[in-house]
């Protein structure tokens, strides 16, 4: 079975998404999933479409939660994924 592609869009000097990645770290002890993080501030287009959302995570293409990342909303997600 193929794993879900969690996708972690974030910036340095971001504290909300440094807490978000320490969540999804925690996350990725139990469930399988592939991780691909991207800088928005490394792309117009990110930054225009995520800038004051972020942090944002995106299960299989499909947005699951920005601002606050809750393990709980994620790994509600990452079950219906597997």
């Amino acid at each position: 079975m193929k794993q879900p592609e969690l996708v972690f869009y974030t910036r340095s000097r971001c504290p909300l998404c440094d807490k978000a990645k320490s969540v999804i770290v925690e996350l990725k002890k139990e469930y399988q999933f592939k991780l691909i993080e991207k800088d928005i501030d490394e792309s117009d287009e990110l930054t225009e479409k995520y800038g004051l959302m972020i942090p944002v995570v995106e299960i299989d293409r499909q947005e699951v939660q920005f601002g606050h990342i809750d393990p709980i909303t994620v790994s509600e997600a990452l079950t219906e994924k597997n």
